[in-house]
């Protein structure tokens, strides 16, 4: 993947969007998908056929209708694992690849949207591991630690503690059961350490709100 796309000029100016609420793409991320509506099985197969590259975004919080209007950041990854089902439907990985910003979206004859993007703000996603000695790190798997406690909840601390920065920030975000709008606010976090310092101060609240407000803050 990394070889493929070196900088944003490697990334395609317009693709297919996939709106998909409560959903989290980040970069160098899997995001495994069952498609089953006939538009974006369409949408999955032309891709295949092309650059492999969809965009993941999500609509815009309270609006519910057909055509709901979108959130202005997405990342767009390429389909890394691809299966069929007998009932049609399909089974695909999406790798995260960039973050990017909708410029204006498409009028087409596809029944799947798509919107010209722009890559540049983000060009930092395609290097690995950008900004992760600023991260934290202690600090997030203090937070995590407190959160599986409150719930009751176990881990492997070896495999933890043997991952790389930027995938256990990436990872734990993607894993966190928090709404649409903090999924969103994890996206848009400008880099690593930022988006880590957001799943911190996210997993806080919660686990306020879990103890009743009594709960003291991680240092």
């Amino acid at each position: 993947m990394n070889g493929r796309y070196k900088t944003t000029v490697d990334l395609p100016k317009s693709i297919p969007l996939f709106p998909l609420s409560g959903a989290l793409l980040l970069p160098r991320s899997d995001l495994p998908l069952n498609i089953f509506e006939p538009r974006y099985v369409l949408m999955i197969e032309e891709a295949m056929a092309a650059n492999r590259i969809i965009g993941i975004i999500q609509p815009e919080q309270n609006d519910e209708g057909d055509k709901p209007r979108l959130e202005r950041v997405g990342c767009a990854g390429r389909i890394t694992s691809y299966s069929e089902a007998d009932d049609g439907r399909l089974h695909v990985t999406i790798t995260g690849i960039c973050r990017f910003i909708v410029k204006r979206e498409l009028s087409v004859n596809t029944p799947y949207r798509q919107a010209q993007v722009d890559f540049k703000s983000f060009g930092a996603d395609l290097v690995i591991g950008t900004g992760a000695p600023s991260v934290n790190r202690e600090q997030l798997l203090e937070a995590f630690r407190q959160y599986l406690e409150a719930n009751n909840m176990t881990t492997n601390w070896d495999d933890v503690n043997s991952v790389g920065t930027e995938a256990l920030v990436n990872t734990l975000s993607l894993l966190a059961p928090y709404p649409p709008r903090d999924k969103q606010a994890l996206l848009e976090a400008p880099d690593l350490k930022s988006r880590a310092d957001v799943l911190v101060a996210l997993t806080e609240l919660a686990l306020k709100k879990s103890l009743g407000g009594n709960s003291t803050r991680m240092q």
